[in-house]
């Protein structure tokens, strides 16, 4: 993976452009696969709110949301890398959109996102 700190900051911030362009409306419907693709079969979100979804329930919200924030921007910050080993990294960021802020920890393997759990910052 090169530099880990460096390839993981890459992916994460790759994802949100992906993600806000998901939102704005600016992806085609027809590449959602885009936003898919990235997370693991077994992958979960603990929400800032407190549930745990699964896969299949967070790509049905995201795709739900298409083109439903036109003039939203996310913007990544502070990304850290907490643990590695071997395939694996464990990262922390926060997610920077114009009403709210998240603290996020994030579990690859490689460049598949296998675990993300968010918390609100004031």
């Amino acid at each position: 993976m090169g530099d880990p700190v460096n390839g993981v900051e890459a992916e994460i911030v790759r994802h949100h452009e992906v993600i806000e362009r998901w939102l704005t409306g600016a992806l085609a419907r027809e590449e959602f696969a885009t936003f898919a693709d990235a997370h693991g079969p077994g992958f979960t979100l603990s929400t800032p709110d407190g549930p745990t979804l699964s896969r299949d329930q967070v790509l049905a919200e995201v795709e739900a949301l298409h083109g439903s924030a036109p003039g939203v921007t996310i913007e990544i910050r502070n990304v850290r890398i907490v643990a590695s080993e071997g395939a694996f990294v464990v990262a922390t960021y926060q997610e920077v959109q114009p009403d709210r802020t998240r603290q996020s920890t994030v579990v690859f393997q490689g460049t598949t996102w296998l675990h993300l759990h968010e918390t609100w910052l004031p």
